[in-house]
């Protein structure tokens, strides 16, 4: 693979990326040019078909590790995903080792795993099937997002499994789970992140997080996140032409 994105994330470097939301190769090819270090390709909210995640990946390059988040921890979800070329995938609503076992299982080749052989993308249409298959398991990121109460609940089993990356951290539906949608300020919400991030600290695991800005995200970065999806391509695109409309009329807001 032309990047080191795994090794980086292991070695708990800081890796800044950006949510693409849009199935818009355009898109994941500007913001690979503005010098993101990897990105977060939303397949579980975005609207994203296998084909629409693979011309994504294409357009952002192979030089750019590309992320991708899965609607659910389902085999065929993981293959395809990885087979398109993926970096590592991401997989929401992990709340138990079991499913983080089974998570590792799919996405690594035997006989570390399961994972079914083929050729497609990330083997060069098998111009490098035994290269890619010979470094897959050690390169190949598999990250579990921690975004319900019951991940917090067996958190400490959770980052024991081995081939887990890093642990993801979903504030918004980690609210939810606890009654208080969107309130990601709540002190019930805090507390859960809190402990994620202690067990996640104390066992060596990265941590990753979600923010909108970079005000919510430095606090994170200043605790030890390294894992750092900022923001979203519509968020960002929304709030620039509101401000470039605000400024043109010269009023205060869009």
């Amino acid at each position: 693979m032309e990047h080191q994105f795994r090794a980086q994330l292991r070695r708990k470097e800081v890796l800044v990326g950006m949510v693409t939301t849009l199935s818009s190769p355009e898109i994941a090819e500007m913001l690979a040019a503005a010098g993101y270090d990897w990105l977060f390709v939303d397949g579980e909210h975005g609207p994203f078909g296998t084909l629409e995640l693979q011309r994504v990946m294409q357009a952002a390059g192979r030089d750019m590790p590309c992320v991708v988040r899965i609607p659910i921890g389902e085999e065929w979800m993981i293959k395809q995903a990885l087979d398109s070329g993926a970096a590592g995938i991401l997989v929401p609503m992990v709340n138990s080792a079991e499913q983080a076992a089974q998570i590792v299982r799919w996405a690594k080749y035997p006989p570390m795993g399961t994972r079914g052989v083929g050729a497609a993308r990330a083997h060069r249409y098998g111009l490098a099937f035994q290269e890619y298959v010979d470094s897959a398991n050690d390169e190949i990121a598999v990250i579990v997002q921690a975004e319900h109460i019951e991940a917090v609940h067996h958190i400490e089993q959770i980052v024991e499994v081995a081939g887990i990356d890093a642990v993801f951290v979903g504030p918004y539906d980690l609210s939810a789970s606890l009654g208080r949608t969107g309130d990601v300020t709540h002190p019930e919400v805090i507390a859960a992140i809190a402990q994620i991030t202690a067990v996640c600290q104390r066992k060596g695991m990265p941590l990753g997080i979600f923010g909108a800005n970079a005000a919510i995200l430095r606090p994170y970065i200043q605790q030890g996140y390294t894992l750092i999806a900022a923001s979203t391509d519509t968020m960002v695109f929304t709030a620039a032409v509101c401000n470039m409309l605000a400024e043109v009329r010269e009023t205060k807001e869009c």
